[in-house]
């Protein structure tokens, strides 16, 4: 019986974030296809779309110990965490706290169960990885080639659709257990053209 729970609970979360990437890059599609958006209202609806996977892959993930709430820290200039910093709430219920902090704030250990990276020196980026190392947080990089150096996910925002990549390395390193299906979405999604 305790099985049953656990696959309609497992089933029930698949269902959600698949519902979610889904409801995303329909929004997405949508969008693009309407009549000249502005500058603003596009890079809006990014930024919500962005939330939406950021989210997504934070459901998926399992700390060693499950925080009541989850802290994301956004480290660096970025692009599309507006939506992000405004606060949330997972599909499952427990509320997210956003929080900015610098790169080379000694916190980001212990204050910090993601870290959203946005742009950083080369110098910057080594020693924030360097301090994550051994520790159960799970980073996501905003764009460029921070899949290659340190980062869990990297975040590919286009017009169209927010896919991401994922460093399996890291993942192993990490402490932090990443959903199967999660990796799987990644390698499909950076198959196609």
């Amino acid at each position: 019986m305790d099985v049953a729970v656990f696959r309609t609970e497992r089933i029930s979360r698949r269902r959600q974030f698949v519902l979610s990437i889904i409801l995303c890059f329909f929004s997405l599609s949508t969008f693009a296809q309407s009549e000249s958006p502005s500058a603003a209202s596009l890079a809006e609806q990014r930024a919500k779309a962005v939330t939406q996977v950021v989210l997504g892959i934070l459901s998926y993930a399992r700390w060693p110990v499950e925080p009541a709430q989850l802290r994301l820290c956004i480290v660096g200039p970025t692009e599309y965490t507006d939506d992000l910093l405004k606060g949330t709430t997972q599909a499952s219920g427990r509320p997210v706290l956003v929080q900015r902090l610098l790169a080379n704030n000694p916190a980001l250990v212990s204050e910090c169960d993601s870290v959203y990276v946005g742009k950083l020196s080369n110098d910057q980026r080594t020693r924030l990885f360097k301090s994550l190392i051994g520790q159960p947080v799970l980073s996501i990089s905003e764009g460029g080639d921070q899949c290659t150096v340190g980062s869990l996910f990297c975040l590919r925002v286009s017009d169209s659709q927010v896919s991401f990549e994922v460093n399996l390395d890291s993942v192993a390193r990490s402490g932090v257990k990443i959903h199967p299906s999660v990796l799987q979405l990644s390698r499909r999604r950076a198959a196609e053209p």
